[in-house]
């Protein structure tokens, strides 16, 4: 098997030391099995996604010295892909639209809270707490037909009946060339997630199994934080009938609170550095690389 992994920022900022960490270990590990180390920009949100963020992505890498081997793939030239899969499911009848909106979940999460603390997923955000059927099939066409704003999620049951038992991945424990152990996945724990969106034509669970798929990659290397959300990448993987890469994911770099980097905290980002004095091998070495 040929080693293929691959780096996927969102370019709705500029990268901070958290990727940099990310695309290290990735190119590390690619270098280390004389494998390839590819890029994918996750531009599916159209509305936050911009092209100077793509640019600076590119700028960054080629600074860090980890340029990708491959043509870069972009999310917003395979929407098709992504249609298919939903057509997919849609026929297999393991989707249905849902029309509620934030507000409208969060009141009823908090009525329910009254009784019992209401279950969240591991990220921590309250699982729908509505049903498939707390609306009839035609009030739903009939919304839909409407032109009603709406999302699409995964009935979880039905999935997990078609998909049947015996459900895990394979974990490369503490380097991402170790011999991977198997993890169990409970996608359960993640609820009706959401599939896609009216203006957002996948969601990250959707296009990532598709991407890596179409991509070959043979071991998806990537932050702890998304080590959870595995459980429901397995299940669409074996629903929709796609390989399964080996996983392995790293450490975060914290901040001084012990939070993770995010662009929304505002963390310094890579060119913040470069214009600080910071060279690609004072990065390296803070991030613990050669």
């Amino acid at each position: 098997m040929t080693f293929r992994c691959r780096f996927a920022p969102s370019p709705n900022g500029r990268l901070h030391l958290g990727h940099a960490y990310s695309a290290l270990v990735n190119h590390d590990a690619a270098q280390r099995s004389a494998g390839r180390f590819l890029l994918r920009i996750e531009d599916i949100d159209a509305t936050r996604s911009r092209p100077e963020f793509v640019a600076g992505i590119r700028e960054d890498l080629q600074w860090l010295g980890v340029l990708p081997q491959e043509p870069p793939r972009h999310q917003s030239g395979h929407l098709p892909a992504y249609a298919d899969a939903l057509a997919r499911l849609r026929k297999a009848g393991l989707l249905y639209p849902a029309f509620e909106s934030r507000a409208e979940i969060a009141a009823e999460v908090r009525r329910r809270d009254l009784t019992a603390p209401w279950p969240r997923d591991p990220d921590g955000a309250p699982l729908y707490p509505f049903s498939r059927t707390s609306l009839p099939d035609s009030a739903r066409q009939r919304r839909l037909a409407e032109g009603a704003p709406h999302v699409l999620r995964l009935h979880m049951d039905a999935a997990l009946e078609a998909a049947g038992d015996g459900l895990s991945w394979q974990e490369a424990p503490g380097d991402a060339l170790a011999p991977p152990e198997a993890v169990r996945a409970d996608p359960a724990a993640w609820g009706d997630v959401i599939l896609a969106r009216r203006d957002v034509p996948g969601s990250y669970h959707l296009c990532v199994v598709i991407d890596d798929a179409q991509q070959e990659i043979s071991h998806v290397i990537r932050g702890a934080d998304l080590k959870p959300a595995t459980a429901v990448h397995r299940l669409l993987q074996r629903l929709l009938g796609l390989p399964a890469p080996i996983y392995h994911h790293h450490g975060l770099i914290l901040d001084a609170d012990g939070r993770k980097l995010s662009k929304s905290a505002g963390s310094t980002s890579l060119a913040e550095l470069r214009q600080s004095g910071a060279t690609p091998g004072t990065v390296r070495a803070r991030l613990g690389f050669a």
